[in-house]
């Protein structure tokens, strides 16, 4: 295992990240907490608990989840598709590290930058609302599953794309729907049946649900099966990624 290489790869995209703090870190912070005051206080008025929990206090792990799945995408995309851009890959490729280490420091530091941010809202809401956190390691787990799947799923994201339009085409137009319609401002138990069975179909229920069981203990779907499907969504990306670098897939030319 090359770990100087590895290293190298970690400490440039973390060190670009903190030079772009204001879009990396502020921006996003701001935009939660606008989520916190239109929703938490303006139909938090309205709706007084859902499940037991305060309408305010049960959108955060939803809000939090939203956050962690647009980073971690935009993070590690953009990540891997500048050197594409810039034509610096050919030097990553050529150089004396793995595939698995280059997948490593590029998701590895995607990952890392989601989960800081993820704290960071963490932190924020407790400034509009009290937060509980019930189960703390099961909530780790889940923040840092979520952050490495999306993450490699950014990764392949930033190798498929040929332009930087591309590059917001998925997640602007399938995940952030699917994060939207995944429980992430309401329970899935208050949709009528047939559109609770449509909305299992929907990967973000699993993700939004188990991570909202760390905190208040209370799922839409059994935590097991949230946390199986989260294995399974990280053995997809896994495969995918496995496939891309065994083809060179849009990687040699």
């Amino acid at each position: 295992m090359n770990l100087y290489a590895i290293k190298a790869i970690y400490t440039f995209e973390m060190a670009r990240w903190w030079r772009t703090i204001t879009q990396s870190i502020i921006s996003p912070v701001l935009s939660t907490s606008l989520y916190f005051i239109v929703f938490g206080a303006a139909i938090g008025s309205r709706i007084q608990s859902v499940e037991g929990v305060s309408y305010a206090a049960f959108i955060v792990p939803g809000l939090i989840m939203l956050t962690l799945l647009q980073q971690s995408l935009s993070n590690a995309s953009f990540g891997i598709y500048f050197p594409k851009f810039v034509g610096t890959i050919y030097e990553i490729l050529s150089a004396p590290i793995s595939h698995i280490e280059i997948v490593i420091a590029f998701v590895g530091a995607a990952a890392t930058k989601s989960v800081i941010l993820a704290l960071i809202i963490l932190i924020t809401a407790n400034f509009f609302v009290e937060v509980q956190i019930q189960h703390p390691i099961a909530m780790a787990t889940f923040l840092v599953l979520t952050a490495i799947t999306f993450s490699m799923l950014g990764f392949i994201i930033g190798i498929w794309a040929d332009n930087f339009e591309k590059l917001q085409l998925i997640p602007l137009l399938v995940v952030t729907p699917l994060a939207f319609l995944g429980g992430t401002f309401y329970s899935i138990s208050m949709l009528p049946d047939a559109w609770q069975t449509i909305a299992l179909f929907n990967p973000v229920v699993y993700l939004v649900s188990g991570f909202r069981w760390s905190f208040y203990g209370t799922a839409d779907v059994d935590v097991w099966i949230s946390l199986g499907m989260t294995f399974v969504f990280l053995g997809i990306a896994l495969g995918i990624v496995t496939w891309i670098f065994r083809t060179g897939y849009r990687l040699r030319t």
